[in-house]
């Protein structure tokens, strides 16, 4: 031991480290817990943008005539003004999308890509962020120690999963 140093830390400085320590961990776990939710959101946002603001889109039908492994395509006939008929659209191939059936769908701007429309198109287009709450609010519980919160997040999760699911 150094001469010039107490014998003992003070009560003090025990507290102060420990509070620094609390605060460096909620601080760490509420990062880890708002990139998992800005993740959630930037993934979902991709398709959602197309399905949630559709004014000056081209909006109308699909009818799927052949699918691949990771795509489907059929015709393309227009509802909103301005849009024009395709021989050929194409959608990513999905559970919900099958072969023979008609779907409602948005057109990507400056190509023929199309997603989903209606309630079924805009829940499933935020699916990620529902993922995302479910993992978030696991890091909320745990590295937060806010449990009522994460609680809701949870449930908000799963809520937006199962009313995707019921409506494809």
């Amino acid at each position: 031991m150094i001469p010039a140093m107490p014998a003992t830390t003070s009560v003090s400085a025990r507290q102060a480290s420990a509070a620094a320590l609390r605060f460096g961990r909620l601080a760490a776990m509420g990062a880890v817990a708002v990139l998992i939710l800005v993740a959630g959101v930037w993934a979902s946002w991709g398709t959602a943008q197309h399905v949630m603001l559709t004014k000056g889109r081209e909006s109308g039908t699909i009818e799927v005539t052949r699918c691949g492994e990771d795509t489907c395509t059929g015709p393309y006939t227009p509802i909103s003004e301005g849009s024009k008929a395709r021989a050929a659209v194409v959608i990513e191939k999905t559970v919900a999308v099958r072969k023979g059936e008609t779907y409602t769908v948005v057109v990507k701007p400056s190509s023929d890509d199309v997603v989903r429309a209606g309630p079924a198109g805009i829940l499933y287009a935020w699916v990620p962020l529902g993922g995302a709450l479910l993992l978030a609010s696991v890091v909320v519980a745990g590295g937060l120690g806010r449990t009522r919160g994460a609680w809701v997040m949870a449930g908000a999760g799963v809520a937006l999963l199962t009313a995707a699911f019921v409506t494809i």
